[in-house]
C-alpha cells in the first residue's frame, strides 16, 4: 500500500527526491515518516509529517538538509534530500502509523519497500 521510489547514486553535495505513493488506502489522520537503514545498523527515523503537512519533524543529522512534504491530491509523501553526504547512504523506507509522531520503527503500521540511496565521496 506504500510504494517508495527515487533512490539512486549521487555524488556528495548532490540532491535526490524520494517519493512514497499510497494506494488502496487513504492515509488521512496518519503520521507519515521516512526511515533509513545502513548495512549493519539499526533502522533509524529520518523525518516525519502529519498528513496535512502542517507539522514536520527531523532527525538532527538531516535537519536543514532534508525536507519532508505531502501532496494530498496525489496521495504521496516526498523526501527532498539536499547536500547529501556519504553517511546518508542507506536503504530508505516510508512508513505510516495511526496517531502522532513516534520515532521507533516498531510503532508503524504500514511500510513501503526500501529504495537505495548511495552517496559517493
Amino acid at each position: 500500500q506504500l510504494q517508495a521510489s527515487g533512490g539512486g547514486l549521487v555524488q556528495a553535495g548532490g540532491s535526490l527526491r524520494l517519493s512514497c505513493a499510497a494506494s488502496e488506502h487513504t492515509f488521512s489522520n496518519y503520521f507519515m515518516a521516512w526511515f533509513r537503514q545502513a548495512p549493519g545498523k539499526e533502522r533509524e527515523f529520518v523525518a516525519g509529517v502529519n498528513w496535512s503537512g502542517s507539522s514536520t519533524i527531523y532527525a538532527r543529522s538531516v535537519n536543514g538538509r532534508f525536507t519532508i512534504s505531502t501532496d494530498n491530491a496525489k496521495n504521496t509523501v516526498y523526501l527532498q534530500m539536499n547536500r547529501l553526504k556519504p553517511e546518508d547512504t542507506a536503504d530508505y523506507y516510508c512508513a505510516a502509523r495511526r496517531g502522532p509522531y513516534f520515532s521507533r520503527s516498531t510503532g508503524y503500521d504500514y511500510w513501503g519497500q526500501g529504495t537505495l540511496v548511495t552517496v559517493s565521496s
